[in-house]
Formats: C-alpha cells, sequence, structure tokens
C-alpha cells in the first residue's frame, strides 16, 4: 500500500512569503507549484523548483484564476475556452522555468475555485484536460474521486489521480465543504493524521454530518498555507509509514 503526499507551495509573492516551503519539502513527495496568477511570481516559481530538485520532490503545475488579491479562491466567470487558455498558458510557464533546472512536470492540479468549479462542472473539467493534453499527455491529472475532473482526464486520455484532502472537511456527497463553514479546515493534528490513514488504509472519510463516504485516494494533499503545516507533514508522514503505508510520488 502506497500514496503520494502532496502541497500546495511557492505560494509566495514579490515581499509577501507563504508558507514553510522548505520545511514542507523534506516530508512531502509531490509539490503543486503556483504559476503566477493566483499566488508566486517568476522568481518564487524558480527558488521552488530549484528546492524541489534538492529534495527529490515530484514539480507539478498548480494553475487558477487570475486572482491575486482573492488567493485564486473566489469563483469567477468564465468560458471553457478561457479556463483552456489560462490553464495552458499556467503550465507552460512553470514547465519552461523547470526545463532550466533539466526538471519535467509529473502532474498538473488546478488551485482553489478553479478546482472546485471544474470538479462539478464537466465543460470546466474537459477544458482543464484538453489544456494538459494538448501540452504533454504524460502529465498527471489530479481531481477529487468521482468528480468531473477525473472522468475529463480519463476522456482526454490522461493518467488521473485521486485526490484526498487530510486537512480539509467533506460533503456527504465527495466534495470539499466550502472554507467559510466552520470547521471547514481541520486543524487538530492527531485528528488530521487519524483522517489521513483511514482515507489510505479503508478508502473512507467521516463528512462533516457524520456519515461515513467512500473514496478512491492515489494522492493525499496537505495545504501548505495551513498553519503549522511543516510539523503537519511530518506527522502525516510518519503515521502513514507507521500503518504500512509507504508514502512516494506517483512517477
Amino acid at each position: 500500500m502506497r500514496i503520494d503526499l502532496n502541497s500546495d507551495l511557492g505560494e509566495s509573492f514579490g515581499p509577501w512569503p507563504m508558507g514553510e516551503d522548505t520545511a514542507l519539502m523534506a516530508s512531502i513527495t509531490s509539490a503543486n507549484v503556483a504559476c503566477g496568477f493566483h499566488a508566486g511570481d517568476p522568481g518564487v516559481m524558480r527558488t521552488t523548483i530549484a528546492l524541489a530538485k534538492a529534495n527529490g520532490v515530484a514539480v507539478g503545475a498548480h494553475p487558477g484564476f487570475q486572482d491575486l488579491v482573492g488567493f485564486g479562491r473566489r469563483e469567477i466567470k468564465a468560458t471553457p475556452q478561457e479556463v483552456e487558455d489560462l490553464v495552458l498558458y499556467q503550465i507552460a510557464a512553470l514547465a519552461g522555468i523547470a526545463g532550466t533546472h533539466g526538471v519535467r512536470l509529473q502532474h498538473v492540479k488546478a488551485h482553489g475555485a478553479l478546482y472546485n468549479m471544474a470538479a462539478r462542472d464537466r465543460g470546466l473539467a474537459d477544458a482543464i484536460a484538453r489544456a494538459v493534453a494538448a501540452f504533454d499527455k504524460g502529465l498527471i491529472l489530479f481531481g477529487l474521486p468521482k468528480s468531473e475532473l477525473i472522468t475529463a482526464g480519463e476522456r482526454a486520455g490522461l493518467r488521473v489521480a485521486a485526490e484526498v484532502f487530510a486537512d480539509r472537511a467533506y460533503e456527504p456527497d465527495g466534495s470539499l465543504a466550502s472554507r467559510q463553514k466552520p470547521g471547514s479546515v481541520i486543524h487538530d493534528d492527531a485528528a488530521v493524521v487519524a483522517r489521513a490513514i483511514r482515507m489510505v488504509r479503508e478508502r473512507q472519510v467521516v463528512a462533516i454530518d457524520g456519515s461515513v463516504i467512500s473514496l478512491e485516494a492515489d494522492t493525499l494533499c496537505l495545504h501548505g498555507d495551513t498553519k503549522g503545516a511543516a510539523a503537519l507533514a511530518r506527522s502525516i508522514r510518519k503515521g502513514l509509514e507507521a500503518a504500512g503505508i509507504a508514502v512516494a510520488s506517483l512517477a
């Protein structure tokens, strides 16, 4: 039994730092690097890729809406063509910088509102999948289990990875609870570790209403902007390995 442990990184911008990227690299196996639209900038992208390479961490593009003020977590009305274009642009930008370090991208994971909207909207999901496939059909597309993103990736001939979240609450339908709801982000370290192990071993998670839902788990996400993320990542990895679960990148 194995799982990929990913985190959203490279989300600093100019003089404004965010996250604990350097410390997180010691625990994770895949990094979703912001591409400058919702967060990040060219310098941060370059630094993050170099850091991932030094730590043997796989690199993926983390495209989002062009929304620095809202950190990409505000829903923006966009056509499928607009989404396809903005995703392709961001993948290409990150891949270009990665290439200067001799790094090839492993995957693509949409960010925030774009991710959640595409999880339920076939048109947007297909747009993201088309952008990924157009750039490189060898890339892995991340998405919520059984979501439109997963089925869109399969239709496009991509390898897909069902993603689960250790530190986020779930709705009974398997979607992520809105961050506007109390308890949507879980801050109890022991609870997060226990949830992570259950999601990987039993393919189950307790939803926000107390119901138990089934899900697939190929990769496990811990948000890099969560307070104490680096320490929590160490605890999650230690807990997974103690439970007999190997932690390794999808590649």
